[in-house]
Formats: C-alpha cells, structure tokens, sequence
C-alpha cells in the first residue's frame, strides 16, 4: 500500500534532503523557502516546520550546507541571486531561518553551487551564466556570513585560453564526496552553453603546493565536439582504485572511470565505460545511492531509472518509475 510522506505546497518548484534524510528543504514560485522535518520518530510522514520568504522571484534550487557548519541551506533563484539562510536562535525565541549571505551582480546569474569539505576549511563553487567559475572559502568556521573569494577562472581545459563572453544556459557542479587528511579537494563541472570549449565535463583539483585550482581530467571524447551537459554526478567512493562520474549529454548518460595516480603532467586517465539511453528527453538530475553503486536519473519525460553494473561491469536499466497521475 502507498504511503505519502509529505505533501509539497503548491508551486513548489525544486526540493532537497539534508545528508541524513531527517530534513528536508523546498522552494516554491513565490520564493518562499520551506523546510519539513519529521515530527514523530516513529512516523516516517514529515511536517513543514518552517516557512520563509526568501526572494520576490521563484527559487530553481536548494542546497543544503555540510552538516559541520550547521543546519544551513543555499538558494539560487530565477533572477540568478544566491543567498545563504541558517537556522539560528536569537534572543531565547524559538529556531527561526534568517538569511545569512548574499551574492550577486547585476547582469551575470548563479546557475549553479555546491559545497565542498576541504582538511582546511568550508569551500562553495559558483557556476555563472557568462561562463566564469568561483571558488569561496569560508573564514570563520562559526560565521556564514564571511566568506572570501578564493579562485575565479573559466572551466577551460588549460589555463592559457581564454574565452569572449559566454552565454550559458545552465551548469552543473559536482563535489567529489571523499573526505580525509590527504584528499584533495575536486569537483566536476559541465555547462549548457554556446561556448563548446566551455561545456564538456572537466575535473578540478586543488593544488595545495601552488594554492591554485587545476583542470586534471575531461570528461569527454573527441568526437563529443564540446556537446552541452544537462548535469553530472560524483559517485561515492568505497573501496574502488579509481572514481566513478556521471555526465549527461543529448546522447545519454556517459558513465566514466577516472584514474587516482596523476601522470607527469598532473593528469588523471579517464575511461568511458557505459553510455546509457533511456530517458526521453533530456536529463535532469542525477543521484548516487551512498554505496557509488546505484544511480538514479530523472529527465523532462518524468520517469524516474535506477541504473546499475553487473559483476562484469556491464551497466545496464535496473528499474524504471513512471509518475502517478
């Protein structure tokens, strides 16, 4: 028998769980941002427990921040404006969300932002609708308000070329989830633009030594001709000697193997070993189970496909949900 475990607002546009599943996080039409959260332990239904107004314009996305740093989401809204709300409490009142940050300028749009756990401090990567990438670091673990631009650069595969204005559609950003002393902090990124030398998929790394950010790898073969990326997804890693990433394009899901050992060059060797077709229509999201092994994938047709490699690592359609009217 189907269960509702919660019923979204009318118009909301975009959702979000937190890194447990305990939280979850909407934005609507209106720009209102709200967050449920399961009231009864022994209930698996969720109650909206906050409602705040966050912009005049709709919100297109909500991320949570890492739980290190609080219970703390960023919101991009249609208008392109960024802004960070927390759950705070002033004064003995009740949690309340207030907002934290904002950024923004007057003619480019956020299209894009995830956050990332560097062995140093909070990291937030910007992708924006002229094709410029940024890089925040945050100053003060307690204060979400300080942040300071670290990086700015083009998601170009050397670092010589540069570019005319881009006029960029959407981006996707993927934080690679492997924490630890030694790790590195990388992230992929793609964009839907029409600059090509801009849209493929490349892999960034921080190169602790120099204090720069390095394109290492990209996600794409030489016949892909810079084709636009829809969205992209970092597996979780357990176990495995290379990494495993998602890149969606108009020809499917390309799923590929990147390398750990860099070469001479600071490269990392990348294999694609699956391209799967099934959705109708473009992609639009992805996500990883917290094993890497399953990928979920939903497009503009609305179904909802769960894909998987088998022992011989041929990856193939595991399921399919199609929408209830």
């Amino acid at each position: 028998m189907e269960k509702s475990l919660v019923t979204f607002d009318n118009g909301t546009t975009c959702s979000s769980w937190n890194y447990n599943g305990e939280r979850l996080a909407t934005g609507s039409v209106d720009g209102t941002l709200a967050i449920f959260d399961s009231i009864d332990p022994a209930s698996s239904s969720f109650t909206c427990t906050s409602r705040s107004r966050v912009h005049g314009d709709s919100i297109v996305k909500v991320v949570w921040v890492p739980p290190e740093y609080g219970d703390a989401v960023g919101c991009i809204c249609s208008d392109g404006t960024l802004s960070l709300w927390e759950e705070v409490v002033e004064d003995a009142q009740p949690l309340q969300w207030k907002p934290c940050k904002s950024f923004g300028s007057n003619s480019n749009k956020v299209l894009d932002v995830q956050f990332g756990v560097s062995p140093t401090s909070l990291k937030m990567v910007t992708a924006y609708s002229d094709g410029l990438v940024k890089v925040y670091e945050l100053l003060d673990p307690l204060e979400l308000k300080s942040w300071q631009l670290q990086a700015e650069f083009q998601n170009a595969s050397d670092s010589v070329s540069t570019f005319g204005k881009a006029l960029c559609l959407s981006a996707s950003i993927s934080w690679n989830p492997q924490r630890g002393e030694s790790q590195q902090s990388s992230f992929v990124l793609g964009f839907h633009s029409d600059t090509p030398q801009l849209n493929s998929a490349k892999v960034w790394e921080f190169d602790q030594d120099h204090q720069r950010w390095l394109p290492v790898a990209k996600l794409a073969l030489p016949e892909d001709k810079g084709d636009k990326v829809f969205t992209t997804a970092w597996a979780p890693n357990i176990g495995r000697p290379y990494e495993v990433i998602a890149v969606a394009t108009h020809k499917g899901i390309a799923i590929w193997h990147l390398g750990l050992n860099p070469d001479l060059d600071g490269r990392l060797s990348v294999e694609r070993v699956a391209l799967l077709s099934g959705h109708d229509g473009e992609v639009w999201q992805m996500e990883w189970d917290m094993s890497g092994m399953t990928l979920a994938s939903t497009g503009g047709d609305g179904m909802v496909k769960l894909w998987q490699s088998n022992l011989n690592g041929v990856w193939h359609e595991q399921a399919a949900l199609e929408p209830t009217p």
